[in-house]
């Protein structure tokens, strides 16, 4: 049935004697709404308000239902999705993959046999301790340095080097000559010890001269071992030196 505009009045008193109408257009089906020869009660505006703000609640109802389905379809589809998602889980991740390590009777065979090696270990950072206390444990002792303050290895490693204290302006630039690292501490190992193992983290910026270098290293000095952390990787690994600075 068509529905057409029909014209309700309000009439509100007002401060004189006279009375004030004011006309409102509603969408009232034409078998609710009064006719417009009879001017409507007070009742019978306020009982058409009443239902055309009942309507009006339930279309909101009805959207918000609808959107919450839609929302819940979707949403389902996107659990369905993720559950296609495989994850490898080995054994380790059960028992503690940073306390059992399967691979450090390779891990040692491959020091005595390179000498050098090339180490990735996580962006986390904490695994290449199990490894380097593994060699603490055969004998080793440890020179710890970083490649961005290292200036020329085969100096520095080697020979006896200057190095320039800070003057902040005011003094004089002076000179100290120190004794190559990797000899004086050599001459300070205690009988017992196996030999010395310069760790170098940070080896990434070294050049591929100064990593060919490091590979030779334990060729100049039989009792050295090296061990350049040239980056990171999802698990911990290494390579021989040689293979990384192209010597092989």
């Amino acid at each position: 049935m068509a529905t057409t505009p029909s014209t309700l009045s309000y009439i509100f008193p007002s401060t004189n004697t006279s009375r004030r109408r004011f006309l409102i257009t509603s969408n009232w089906p034409s078998h609710q709404r009064p006719t417009e020869e009879q001017p409507c009660s007070s009742s019978a505006c306020y009982q058409g308000a009443v239902q055309s703000y009942g309507l009006q609640k339930q279309r909101v109802q009805l959207n918000s239902i609808s959107k919450a389905m839609r929302t819940r379809r979707h949403g389902s589809v996107g659990r369905q999705k993720k559950g296609l998602i495989r994850c490898n889980i080995e054994l380790q991740d059960f028992i503690g993959g940073d306390l059992i390590k399967l691979d450090l009777g390779q891990w040692l065979s491959d020091v005595e046999e390179h000498k050098a090696l090339a180490i990735y270990s996580p962006h986390e950072g904490g695994y290449e301790g199990r490894y380097l206390t593994r060699l603490k444990y055969q004998g080793y002792h440890f020179l710890d340095l970083t490649a961005r303050g290292l200036g020329d290895p085969e100096t520095t490693l080697t020979k006896f080097h200057p190095v320039c204290p800070a003057h902040v302006g005011k003094q004089p630039i002076a000179r100290w000559y120190f004794p190559p690292e990797v000899d004086y501490r050599l001459s300070l190992l205690p009988p017992d010890a196996k030999g010395l193992v310069v760790w170098i983290i940070e080896a990434k910026v070294l050049s591929k001269a100064e990593l060919q270098f490091l590979a030779l290293l334990p060729t100049l000095r039989p009792n050295v071992r090296v061990i350049a952390e040239c980056g990171n990787w999802r698990k911990f690994m290494w390579k021989p030196l040689k293979e990384i600075a192209g010597l092989s």
